[in-house]
């Protein structure tokens, strides 16, 4: 097969005698678990495409028509309108008056403020600033006055016998310290040092000798033929998978020809030597005749009604025409003849408008 690992040059004799019974191990056992995957994926598919996609659809139909598009139309048909006429009786109440006190009201006393500091305040403050410079110079001189006495006193009082001590008495001393805790530390550097390599040579020959030789000795090989057989089983478990992927697949095959001989075809045969002939003959001999009847007495239903419309409507009309007689039509009158005894005056010259 294309995804066959190819032998790689130079294995030796036992990788050969180890691969042909391990991956016939390994078929046997992957076999049966490719084909239950296989059965479980088809069956995941037509679960998938029948029951979970159609219900995650109508849940998520469900979840917009009681969540997204109730929060869509509150939000579209109250919220905004409340935060426009809310954004309006904001501008009307707050924002305008504001506006106005702002122009008419602050802005003037800022201004008389602004007069204030500048005619009254800043000469003020520069007087006081100028008071307080000079107290400030006299309290300056004084301290330093009183911190150059305290510098002296201290440098001859304090400093000058501080170092007479610092470099007759304690250097000395300290160089005499330094040279014993020399010769000590060297003592106990050279007593460490003759334990550390004694603990050294005994940790190497009790422990570190035979743990060289049991990694080296048995530990390498035994991970070698360890390393050998892993790679020779992850090789047969995927050859495994891949041979029992296309047993599966025949298998399948097999299975699909067969429910198709034994359930689909004789059902296909079923439906169209004996189901189709006989629901065309009842549809011929039952169904169309009924539906011709069924049609035929609509239409004399329909006509029957229309004929008992027409009798009662005629009936109505003779009722009222016996109870209130015959309407006379309403004659029509010509607007332009004269009314009453006048007549025409074409060959006079007074006219029907001028006539007393």
């Amino acid at each position: 097969m294309h995804g066959e690992r190819q032998p790689a040059q130079g294995e030796g004799c036992l990788v050969v005698a180890i691969r042909i019974p391990v991956r016939l191990v390994t078929l046997m056992l992957v076999v049966p678990v490719r084909m239950v995957w296989d059965v479980l994926v088809v069956g995941a598919r037509f679960l998938n495409g029948t029951v979970l996609r159609p219900a995650g659809r109508a849940l998520l139909w469900l979840g917009r028509a009681v969540f997204v598009w109730p929060f869509v139309g509150l939000w579209r048909y109250v919220v905004v309108p409340v935060a426009k006429g809310l954004a309006w009786l904001g501008k009307v109440c707050v924002v305008v008056p504001a506006a106005w006190v702002y122009r008419w009201l602050l802005t003037p006393v800022g201004h008389g403020f602004g007069w204030v500091y500048r005619r009254v305040l800043t000469p003020v403050g520069h007087a006081v600033l100028w008071v307080l410079r000079g107290v400030g110079a006299g309290i300056v001189f004084v301290v330093g006055a009183v911190y150059h006495v305290l510098a002296v006193l201290a440098r001859y009082l304090v400093a000058v016998p501080a170092l007479w001590l610092y470099r007759w008495v304690l250097t000395p001393l300290g160089h005499a310290l330094a040279w014993c805790g020399r010769g000590l530390a060297w003592c106990a550097r050279m007593a460490v040092t003759g334990v550390g390599t004694a603990l050294y040579w005994t940790g190497r020959v009790l422990f570190v000798l035979p743990a060289l030789g049991v990694w080296r000795w048995v530990l390498v090989p035994v991970g070698r033929v360890l390393a050998v057989v892993g790679a020779e089983v992850w090789a047969a478990l995927g050859h495994a998978w891949r041979v029992a992927g296309h047993i599966s697949l025949a298998v399948g095959r097999a299975l699909g020809r067969l429910l198709r001989l034994v359930l689909v075809e004789p059902v296909r045969w079923v439906y169209r030597t004996v189901l189709t002939p006989v629901g065309h003959a009842v549809r011929d001999t039952v169904l169309r005749p009924a539906a011709e009847a069924a049609r035929g007495a609509g239409r004399a239903v329909r006509q029957a009604v229309g004929t008992a419309r027409a009798a009662a409507r005629q009936a109505r009309a003779d009722v009222r025409r016996m109870l209130f007689g015959e309407r006379v039509p309403a004659r029509g009158v010509d607007r332009r003849e004269p009314s009453g005894t006048e007549g025409r005056t074409l060959g006079s010259s007074t006219t029907a408008l001028t006539k007393d």
